[in-house]
């Protein structure tokens, strides 16, 4: 496993960005994802340390965030991990005490590839992202906001 996010549950990209670029330094972003299959609206951050973000915002009244979004809890809402193999990795969790909270689902984000989520024996959230070798595409703060078309 590597370490690949930490999720962050937003009523909006624009709010969590401004945020983030304030309170963490964020200073450069990828594109937004609308993920109709996971029903949330994605994108990722990255600081001058390199940690990686990733803003959750709900896609439609229904999504999974939406609870903790309007309620204020799980706000810092999981850490993320690409693995090699979701159902080797999954085994091995599930052999260790982790509960799957649904079954494995192709993310827009990661071009398609499977991502699950887990609740830890101490009550934490985890996603495995079987996507070894993905990397975000970030462009500079400065950069996006001079492209026509983006905030």
């Amino acid at each position: 496993m590597h370490f690949d996010h930490i999720g962050i549950v937003v009523a909006g990209l624009s709010l969590g960005r401004s945020i983030l670029e304030v309170g963490y330094g964020v200073n450069c972003w990828t594109d937004e994802y609308s993920d109709a299959i996971n029903d949330v609206w994605v994108q990722f951050g990255r600081d001058t340390m390199g940690i990686c973000y990733e803003l959750i915002a709900p896609l439609s009244s229904t999504s999974p965030v939406l609870r903790a979004q309007r309620q204020g809890t799980n706000i810092t809402n999981h850490l993320a991990f690409k693995v090699q193999s979701l159902p080797d990795q999954r085994e091995k969790l599930i052999l260790h005490g982790f509960h799957p909270l649904a079954d494995p689902k192709p993310a827009v984000a990661y071009g398609g590839a499977q991502i699950q989520f887990f609740l830890s024996p101490i009550n934490s959230l985890i996603e495995l992202v079987e996507a070894p070798s993905h990397r975000h595409l970030y462009r500079d703060i400065a950069v996006q906001r001079s492209t026509p078309g983006t905030e």
